[in-house]
């Protein structure tokens, strides 16, 4: 056999795959219409040490509800209520 053959797959780690949790939609459970840019907590969990917004991948977020999300916190940002950066 050749040294690119495709029988033999790269090992994933196992115990990740184990101990992944099932991520859901924060909004949709609590039940939320109007993501508000006022509500600096809850945008805060949404918004990394650095200053960049997390992805709905990470944070299973709805699309819906991730639109509000960044608009609402590029608001916040303008109004100075979150900063942009982590400086």
């Amino acid at each position: 056999k050749g040294r690119f053959s495709r029988d033999k797959k790269p090992k994933r780690n196992q115990q990740s795959l184990l101990f992944r949790r099932k991520r859901f939609c924060r909004f949709t459970v609590a039940g939320v219409e109007q993501i508000d840019y006022k509500d600096i907590d809850t945008l805060r969990d949404f918004v990394a040490e650095n200053g960049k917004i997390t992805p709905a991948r990470l944070t299973g977020t709805r699309a819906f509800f991730q639109r509000q999300l960044t608009v609402a916190i590029k608001r916040a940002r303008f109004l100075a209520l979150l900063p942009y950066s982590d400086q």
